[in-house]
């Protein structure tokens, strides 16, 4: 399971050679991060970025980790670079560990979060809202510096509502009267509701309406949960899973029973930014989902939901570090 700093560089893996499971990786070279404590970094030319960094637990305590560890610096070495930073080591131990092995030393302190700075989310939503609960509590919480200025939803009857009202959040829907209205001027009038709010940020959680192109254009910070698995390369209509095993990926409305009839043994939950093609825009965060044989759904829907709220809070984390 490849992180998405991992995928904007190269990277060192190791297999079991009888089953060909992921034993561990050593990333290096991500180009293009946008991380608020790498402003100081990126424009040093000879400088080139190590990790991230993962064994398997029953492999840590053996030379693998080592092997890899030098093997993506001496890649570094390879392509220019004179020097290589770990971006962000927050565990004494592992900063112990590069210390030890690689004479790594701290050259800058810094928090990941930045005190003072908020920024502006308004939320899509078309159902329960239980995602939107989630968010709410981690803004309460203090966890996400956002402000959650509006939920719009596109039916009357959706208990998100309810859970902004409950919150004290702003609210409003915005429907679709398909029998008095073409779908270009309802895309238009909700273009416009969400203008008015003037968002740092989108979130669609749970919202069920295909977006318009000129939507998409005019809010480029616009993120969206969807339950299952989705790749790294967002042209890539298959994924591995966390046994190894390539699975579709499946995209849509109905991705969770799209899963469970194929069979495949994996779900899972993704935060994605949103483009014109749906469920294809770039990957923020992920998480696998193994799917349990017979299994009732409400209880598959607990667990992902679960899972969507851990993936959602991390995405929105990160989006807040990548801000100018």
């Amino acid at each position: 399971m490849w992180s998405s700093e991992a995928a904007a560089g190269g990277a060192w893996w190791a297999e079991d050679k009888t089953t060909g499971a992921m034993l561990g990786f050593a990333a290096f070279d991500a180009r293009g991060l946008g991380y608020h404590w790498l402003r100081n970094w990126r424009t040093k030319p000879h400088v080139g970025v190590f990790g991230p960094f993962g064994l398997r637990a029953d492999v840590r305590d053996g030379e693998l980790g080592r092997v890899l560890l030098h093997a993506s610096l001496f890649s570094l070495k390879e392509r220019g670079y004179r020097q290589a930073l770990i971006p962000a080591v927050g565990d004494e131990r592992l900063a112990a560990y590069y210390e030890r092995e690689a004479n790594a030393r701290p050259v800058e302190s810094f928090t990941l979060d930045r005190p003072g700075k908020r920024w502006r989310a308004t939320v899509l939503a078309s159902g329960n809202g239980s995602n939107f609960q989630a968010l709410i509590d981690a803004v309460e919480e203090g966890v996400l510096p956002l402000d959650l200025t509006m939920l719009i939803a596109n039916r009357e009857d959706t208990y998100a509502r309810e859970r902004a009202r409950r919150a004290g959040i702003a609210e409003r829907a915005v429907v679709w009267r398909r029998a008095e209205e073409t779908r270009e001027a309802y895309d238009e009038r909700l273009l416009a509701a969400v203008a008015e709010t003037e968002p740092d940020v989108v979130l669609l959680l749970g919202w069920m309406h295909v977006l318009s192109a000129a939507f998409v254009a005019r809010f480029p910070q616009m993120l969206n949960i969807h339950p299952a698995l989705l790749p790294l390369d967002p042209a890539a209509d298959f994924v591995t899973a966390p046994d190894c095993t390539e699975i579709p990926v499946f995209r849509g409305a109905h991705a969770i029973d799209d899963a469970v009839a194929a069979g495949v043994g994996w779900a899972g939950a993704s935060v994605h930014r949103v483009g014109v093609a749906v469920d294809r825009g770039g990957l923020m965060a992920r998480a696998p989902l193994r799917l349990e044989a017979g299994e009732m759904r409400e209880s598959l829907e607990l667990r992902l939901h679960a899972l969507e709220h851990e993936v959602l809070i991390a995405a929105l984390r990160r989006w807040t570090w990548e801000r100018p």
